[in-house]
């Protein structure tokens, strides 16, 4: 099972990096393994992760379709630092709330990096369904630490396709500044 979700997760960042709709489907089935998954291993902000996944991934999926990001990436309007600053302290907030909720109230395992990790995927998802470029920088970090938490975990597959996403979302960013450049230089 963790094979056939790693390999939709390849699929699905591929495509995201070239802004195909199609990515949403192939994340969606994805992370509905994942979910199964990470209850197994009682990394239950993990599995919850992986359910709000299929959720943003129908959410997704009609946003580049019908909604704020049918255009190409270009055409999307970033934040400015300062928005990214206040929404980073209200998101650690947020996870450290939970991180000591599942502290206190259960027996799940890594909570501190369960929850971080969570949170902030959410919120980079978030930004991927609008094409906005700084999804990308979230992704590079948080992925980092996913690198770990799965490996100390035994998820050594899954911990090996985040370091090959760490390669995807440099190449995700390279593609996604490139056809900003080509549209500066086709109106320039």
């Amino acid at each position: 099972m963790e094979l056939t979700a790693i390999v939709l997760a390849l699929l699905y960042l591929l495509l995201a990096a070239r802004q195909s709709l199609w990515c949403w489907l192939a994340g969606a089935i994805s992370c509905a393994i994942y979910t199964y998954l990470m209850l197994g291993a009682q990394l239950y902000m993990e599995a919850a992760l992986q359910a709000f996944y299929v959720v943003l991934a129908g959410y997704g999926w009609w946003q580049w379709r019908y909604g704020a990001a049918t255009g190409d990436a270009t055409e999307q309007e970033g934040y400015s630092w300062r928005w990214h600053a206040v929404a980073i302290a209200i998101l650690s907030l947020v996870a450290a709330l939970c991180a000591l909720l599942l502290q206190r109230y259960t027996a799940a395992d890594q909570v501190w990096l369960d929850s971080f990790t969570t949170i902030f995927s959410l919120f980079a998802t978030w930004l991927l369904t609008r094409k906005l470029y700084s999804n990308w920088l979230y992704w590079l970090v948080i992925d980092s630490v996913y690198i770990y938490l799965y490996a100390i975990k035994g998820f050594e597959k899954t911990s090996g396709l985040f370091a090959v996403y760490i390669v995807l979302i440099l190449y995700a960013m390279w593609s996604w500044r490139r056809s900003q450049q080509e549209v500066c230089n086709n109106t320039g």
